[in-house]
């Protein structure tokens, strides 16, 4: 990823910034000066970083640490601290933050004595490091335990940001906007290139940031609140220096290698590894969308149009140990996310991109909403959303829920897959309503009760006839009044990387 570069400065045009008694002025109008940078033409960070943060690989730059005081455990009010974060390594665009303070806000100004640097990958620290600041930060906040201050966000990297609630572990990220993603062209990444935290209040903390990139300004105003879930309530603010038809509102990126949709994609130990495996939308027509997420052989990018989106999310669904079998990487603890938005988007289309990939390493899924019509220069355009860091499922309101999704090759049918959908509740009375929009075929239906109550399953079998891509969409209906009795299931076939089906 090629990270974008900080505009300095305030301009002329906003309102005298609030001096401080420490003597650092800051910009008293964060959204005021995005509007004014939107204005100007984009000016790249050209400063290279300077040692000691220049030239680091992983294990050097996890060498440097925050001290706790200086960088690290700063108290922002109650029930909250900070940790600043140092450049280097993919980070090496300088943020201004800023901090509570009894007369406002202040600037924290970077210094190389912020920080302890371990022995083996560095010698003499330099005084003063010009052109370098910190990288993002990290909040703290007593999630598990009324003593002990856990981290509950990051914000680092771009426009990156992600949290979790309480016995979580970090897996999916949001971001403030996308550009481009999954399209014919590279991707570009707007930057955060201000960070402001203002006093918590009622166990909730606000933060502001302004992001920027050749081809737009932004405001992003979030409050979080943690708790068992942790809920943001989110407004952005776009304000474009070009045409863009590509943008994503409310991106959620994570990362899926194999699960039992597709097993045969990775050699591995563990019967799943992904951070999420559903996208689950509930639009505007009060449908309940469920799609499997897949790791394809080629670049997928998929849209959902929609007229005023109620929800949509990437979720992790299974969640116990044995599902995963990773005692480290804790799969089966990473939070899913939910965009609900606030008041009516319009038309669009929630868009899920799949890329490719042969490691875990490599954040591959992306989900975001697209308006139709393409912002233009000049305009400004807010889109107001909650995001929650849950451990729940999606919203399934018809009786039946769907619990998972298998498939894989019918072995004594060459050019044949079988496909697996579990659901809760008995089938009687209902039957599965199975479609495809392009050449295959169809058969082998059936809906029959699992043993020991475990709920329904539907399965059938699918031969594809020389195509490169086929929808499914399967639903449970009731035989009497052929209403929907379950959230409709879809999917994307696409040929395995050997060619084969």
């Amino acid at each position: 990823m090629k990270r974008r570069a900080f505009l300095a400065g305030a301009s002329a045009l906003l309102a005298a910034p609030r001096t401080l008694s420490a003597g650092t002025a800051v910009p008293a109008d964060l959204l005021g000066l995005a509007r004014s940078m939107a204005r100007q033409a984009y000016r790249p960070n050209e400063t290279p970083l300077p040692a000691p943060f220049a030239g680091l690989d992983y294990d050097a730059y996890r060498g440097i640490r925050p001290l706790a005081g200086r960088a690290a455990q700063l108290p922002v009010g109650p029930g909250y601290s900070v940790d600043l974060l140092p450049p280097g390594l993919y980070f090496p665009d300088p943020v201004q933050i800023e901090l509570p303070h009894p007369e406002g806000v202040h600037e924290v100004p970077f210094s190389p004595d912020l920080f302890s640097f371990e022995p083996r990958y560095f010698g003499d620290i330099p005084d003063t490091a010009p052109g370098a600041g910190f990288s993002g930060l990290r909040l703290r906040h007593p999630l598990n335990s009324p003593d002990v201050l856990d981290e509950v966000m990051v914000l680092q990297g771009a426009s990156y940001f992600r949290a979790i609630g309480q016995a979580m572990a970090y897996g999916l990220s949001a971001r403030a906007v996308a550009l481009g993603t999954g399209g014919p062209t590279p991707e570009e990444f707007p930057r955060f290139t201000h960070l402001r935290l203002h006093p918590p209040q009622d166990g909730k903390i606000r933060l502001e940031g302004v992001i920027d990139s050749p081809s737009l300004a932004g405001h992003i105003d979030m409050t979080l609140h943690p708790g068992t879930d942790t809920r943001m309530q989110i407004a952005t603010t776009l304000l474009p220096r070009r045409e863009i038809a590509d943008i994503g509102v409310a991106p959620l990126t994570s990362m899926y290698l194999k699960g039992p949709m597709r097993a045969a994609v990775s050699d591995d130990f563990r019967p799943r590894v992904h951070d999420s495996n559903v996208l689950a939308i509930t639009n505007g027509a009060g449908e309940h969308l469920w799609r499997p997420i897949a790791n394809p052989a080629t670049l997928q990018a998929s849209a959902f149009v929609d007229n005023g989106p109620s929800a949509f999310g990437l979720f992790q669904i299974p969640r116990r140990y044995a599902d995963y079998e990773d005692t480290e990487a804790r799969y089966h603890d990473r939070p899913s996310a939910m965009v609900r938005p606030t008041g009516n988007w319009g038309r669009g289309a929630v868009v899920l991109v799949e890329i490719p990939t042969d490691t875990e390493f490599m954040d591959n899924i992306v989900a975001f909403w697209r308006p139709e019509a393409p912002l233009l220069p000049g305009s400004e355009h807010s889109f107001r959303y909650s995001l929650d860091w849950t451990l729940g499922r999606p919203d399934q309101t018809p009786p039946m829920r769907i619990l998972q999704s298998r498939s894989g090759r019918e072995h004594d049918q060459p050019g044949t897959r079988r496909f697996v959908i579990d659901l809760s509740g008995a089938p009687d009375g209902l039957s599965p309503d199975i479609s495809v929009n392009g050449p295959a075929e169809i058969r082998g239906i059936g809906a029959f009760a699992l043993p020991e109550g475990l709920g329904t399953r539907v399965t059938f079998l699918l031969t594809p006839k020389d195509t490169s891509a086929l929808e499914l969409r399967m639903v449970m209906r009731n035989d009497a009044s052929g209403q929907p009795a379950s959230p409709i299931w879809l999917h994307r076939w696409t040929p395995a990387r050997d060619g084969g089906v």
